[in-house]
């Protein structure tokens, strides 16, 4: 699927530390813990709790997010629907890995088990 530029360069530029809190927020009031949220986070890109928390504190977009983390060779398994594309159909590969994240913090915040979700 085709996302626009203007999209995919918004998302390009939005900080990790911006969308980072509605993370938390997302999981927190489903009564998941940020521990797990970072667990699915450190296995998507490899970073662990140090590094979340410097590409935090340092304001790194998710281009630079994306580009100091590796990504989990499992990751082409995450299929789906989120924010109306299907992340398999995302032409972009920037915009793919951020609705990748974003889809596997949705599945943590609908009660999934870490198990299924950590493909």
């Amino acid at each position: 699927m085709n996302t626009n530029s203007k999209q995919d360069d918004r998302i390009a530029k939005m900080t990790f530390a911006s969308v980072y809190p509605h993370y938390i927020n997302k999981v927190t009031k489903k009564h998941r813990t940020i521990e797990e949220l970072h667990t699915v986070i450190e296995w998507l890109t490899g970073m662990n709790e140090a590094a979340i928390q410097q590409t935090i504190s340092d304001q790194l977009t998710f281009k630079e997010f994306f580009t100091k983390c590796t990504l989990n060779e499992n990751a082409v398994l995450i299929t789906g629907s989120i924010c109306g594309y299907k992340v398999e159909e995302i032409e972009n590969s920037l915009t793919k890995k951020v609705r990748m994240l974003d889809k596997l913090v949705d599945e943590l915040a609908k009660g999934k088990t870490l198990e299924n979700i950590l493909r």
